[in-house]
Formats: structure tokens, C-alpha cells, sequence
């Protein structure tokens, strides 16, 4: 019998009994997965050793027993950079992990003693884990599924606020010279389509996350193909759809038409069908704190990209059948990554203004009886809890080295519990720090509330 096919088979069984888990992790840019990834593995490797979880129930009732890696089932996917993000952390100074680009896997498997009746360990059980990481501004092509592409132009046009007009200005005043009935050679296609996916990259650089295409940022394995050579056309609008649809095959609208439709049809719906269907549970990071800094129409982008990804997952409770050939998403986690860049009282609201952000796809979860938690974590604590004297009242303050190594004994701000009002931009701004990661010492890294999302996203598997 071929291999993948035994594989394939051995998978069924497997996703059968329930000892096999598919956990997806993504988040927009700087959110944090590649340093969260890290971190679960190291913890989990830890397990039982040297690890902080005492909110994960197999780890306190000392059940768990570790995990180890395991190789790989789909060989076309590359590793994810477990090692090399170590090698970061390990150097002097550490740094920060480089953020992944693309889709990438790794596979544990978690060995764990099973719970008898009144609490006595039973047998020795394994769970297959296998981790998913994908960008999340992938994610936020799905919406495209939905759109011809005088409707996309239409939406991606009306969505650029002050800023990210002037970011556009160059690539405006360059189409603008070209009429829809125009034919163009692929030189100029692409130069066009060049200035376009500038604009989004001076976006992201800028803090803005809701971004289409999201390949245009991340092209991966399509850098350069003509599939990534489209863009929108300003001033179809109030053009008659039955005169543009009645243009030559070879003008441009017809051509940026054709191209929209197979990246459509090549790019979105196979990642869909191929990666996005077999999640079984998910974990959504959220740079919260980072929207917050830069500003309210960034903090808007954010709230209105954040949306556009809770409306693409495929929810549901997964009985036997589901499990074997139509798994769907039954248990969702969302996370304000950075807690760490905030002192602890500010917490319980970086929790509540993540709830805020989310609150229409929260209640239609909710509704469908979908379980799903938010968080607030660190995947790898930067900074230490300290205290100062400010005009003779104990403040709480954080320790640590900014990112040019300096040391920082500082208050970063206030969190606010709600989405800030205009009069609140007005009052107060926000200057969280970054800080840089503490040296990886060969145990396990420090963190906050790890163990409580791997208790919400494992535990229940670990019985």
C-alpha cells in the first residue's frame, strides 16, 4: 500500500477515535505567531519539568507528560522554523523570531495519563497535534469569493480613509491615464499593479490591516506571476456595467477582470479547500495594543479587518461523520497578544476591548452555541512587574530593555475597556513600548496565561 495512502488511512482512524487535532494559528501582521508557535512547543516539550502551567488541568493534576516532534504528513508544506526561532531568542542579544510568510506545519505528539474514576491515573494515551500557521491576511481574501470585480474595485476604493488615500496617490495619478477601454502591454500591467501592491505594503507599514489581496503582501511561490498583477479601477463606479461588459476581450478592464476571477478561482478557493475545511480548532492573535498606538483610523481598519476574518471561519459541532470527512472549526480562541506590554491591573481591559471589537461575530458565535474564549497573553513574557514611588503613592510600573537593549523602568498607559471616541483620541494617545525578548536559556520560556489557552484549546483532549 502507498505510503500517504497508509498515512491517510492511519489519519482517518485516528481523527476517528479523537486523538488527532488540527490547531490553526493566525493573526494579522505583528500579531505574534511565530513567538506564540514557539512558545507552545516549548512549553509543551517543558511539560512536567520546568514549565509554568498550572491552568492547564493535565499539567496541575500531573498528567501530562510531554510532547515530542514528529515528522511531518503533507511533505509540500515547509516546517515551521521551530529551531531557528529558538536560535533568536538564544542570542546575545536575543532577538525576536523572524515572522513566518507563509503557511507552514508542525506536528507533536503529546503523551498524557488518562483519568479514572475518583481522580487515579489510568493509561498512558497520545494525542497527534498537528500546528498550523497561516497568515491571517490570507484569511481576509475569502470575503473575495463574494465579489465580481466592479463590485471589489467599488469596495477597496471606498474603503481608503485620509491616509492610506495619500499612501494610494502615486498608483491613482498612474491609472488615472489609463481608460477601461485601453489595451495595455504586460510591462504596464505590471508596473501599475507594482504601484498598487506598494500602496497596501506602505499600509501595513503604517499599521493598517485591512488589505486586499492579502497575497499582495505575502505572494509566496506567486512573486511575480501575473495572477498578482491586477488592481482596481477608479472611476468604474458610475460607469454603465452593460458598456463595460461589452468591451474587447483585450481592453483593461476585461484583462484585470479575467485576472480577479482566477485569482479567485487559483489562489482563494484552493487555499479554502485545501488548508482552511480540516481545522478542527482555532486561535485568532490580535495586536490590539499596536492599534492602539497608531492612531484612531488604523484602530478603525483594525475593528473592520477583524470582522471581515471572524465571517470566513466555517463554525460547527463536530460529531463522528464531521470528524471523518467534514471537520469544521468547534472551539475558538481569540487572544490581545503584548499583555506583558501593559501592567497587570490593565488586563481584564485589554480582554474587554478585544470583546468590543468583536461583539457582532461574538454574538452570532455565541448564538450557533459555538464555544469561544478571548485572552490576554504573552507567548514569551519580555518584562518583570515592578513597583515606584510617584508622589509618595506606590504605581505599578514594568521592567525591561527596549529594543535597542537600553534598560526600561516605565508606566505604559491606560487600556481603555471600550473602542476610544473622537473626544478620547483628542484627550489621550498611547505610547506602549516595544521591549526586547529575554534570552532563551535551553528551559522553558516565561509567559503569560500560555497555559490557559492551551486549557481551552487541549485540555478537554487530554482526559
Amino acid at each position: 500500500m502507498p505510503r500517504d495512502l497508509t498515512q491517510e488511512i492511519h489519519n482517518l482512524i485516528e481523527r476517528g477515535r479523537d486523538r488527532q487535532l488540527r490547531l490553526a494559528v493566525t493573526g494579522l501582521s505583528r500579531a505574534g505567531k511565530t513567538a506564540f508557535l514557539t512558545s507552545l512547543v516549548n512549553q509543551l516539550r517543558h511539560a512536567g519539568i520546568d514549565a509554568r502551567l498550572d491552568l492547564l488541568k493535565p499539567a496541575r493534576e500531573g498528567r501530562l507528560l510531554g510532547a515530542q516532534r514528529m515528522s511531518q504528513p503533507d511533505l509540500g508544506i515547509p516546517r515551521f522554523p521551530y529551531d531557528e526561532a529558538l536560535a533568536s531568542l538564544s542570542g546575545e542579544p536575543p532577538r525576536w523570531p523572524e515572522p513566518t510568510r507563509g503557511i507552514s506545519e508542525l506536528r507533536l505528539k503529546l503523551r498524557f495519563k488518562t483519568r479514572r474514576a475518583r481522580g487515579l491515573l489510568g493509561d498512558t494515551a497520545n494525542l497527534t497535534l498537528d500546528l498550523i500557521d497561516y497568515p491571517g491576511e490570507w484569511l481576509l481574501d475569502l470575503p473575495l469569493l463574494g465579489h465580481d470585480f466592479l463590485g471589489w474595485s467599488e469596495t477597496q476604493l471606498a474603503a481608503m480613509g485620509p491616509e492610506r488615500q495619500r499612501f494610494a496617490e502615486p498608483w491613482r495619478r498612474a491609472v488615472t491615464a489609463h481608460r477601461p477601454d485601453e489595451t495595455l502591454d504586460e510591462t504596464r500591467l505590471a508596473e501599475l499593479a507594482g504601484l498598487y501592491a506598494d500602496t497596501l505594503r506602505q499600509a501595513r507599514e503604517a499599521g493598517f490591516s485591512h488589505l486586499q489581496p492579502g497575497r499582495f503582501l505575502l505572494p509566496g511561490e506567486l512573486e511575480g506571476a501575473p495572477v498578482l498583477q491586477f488592481f482596481p479601477l477608479p472611476g468604474i463606479a458610475e460607469a454603465d456595467r452593460r458598456q463595460l461588459e461589452a468591451l474587447p476581450a483585450e481592453s483593461l478592464y476585461k484583462t484585470l477582470t479575467r485576472r480577479f476571477r482566477h485569482y479567485q478561482q487559483h489562489v482563494v478557493k484552493p487555499f479554502y479547500r485545501e488548508h482552511f475545511r480540516r481545522f478542527d480548532r482555532q486561535i485568532v492573535l490580535v495586536d490590539v495594543l499596536g492599534a492602539l498606538n497608531a492612531g484612531p483610523e488604523r484602530f478603525e481598519d483594525l475593528a473592520a479587518a477583524l470582522t471581515t476574518l471572524m465571517q470566513s471561519f466555517d463554525y460547527g459541532k463536530r460529531g463522528l461523520i464531521n470528524r471523518l470527512f467534514a471537520p469544521r472549526i468547534d472551539r475558538l480562541a481569540i487572544a490581545a497578544t503584548k499583555a506583558d506590554h501593559v501592567t497587570p491591573d490593565q488586563h481584564p481591559h485589554l480582554v474587554a476591548l478585544l470583546e468590543s471589537l468583536l461583539a457582532e461575530p461574538l454574538k452570532d458565535l455565541r448564538y450557533a452555541d459555538v464555544p469561544v474564549r478571548a485572552f490576554s497573553l504573552a507567548a514569551i513574557r519580555a518584562t518583570e512587574n515592578r513597583e515606584v514611588e510617584s508622589d509618595g503613592q506606590r504605581q505599578p510600573a514594568l521592567r525591561g530593555h527596549g529594543l535597542d537593549d537600553a534598560p526600561l523602568l516605565l508606566y505604559p498607559g491606560d487600556v481603555p475597556a471600550r473602542p476610544p471616541d473622537a473626544g478620547f483620541w483628542q484627550r489621550q494617545g498611547f505610547t506602549f513600548t516595544a521591549f526586547r525578548p529575554p534570552r532563551a536559556d535551553g528551559g522553558a520560556l516565561p509567559h503569560i496565561r500560555m497555559d490557559a489557552a492551551l486549557d481551552w484549546l487541549l485540555g478537554d483532549k487530554l482526559r
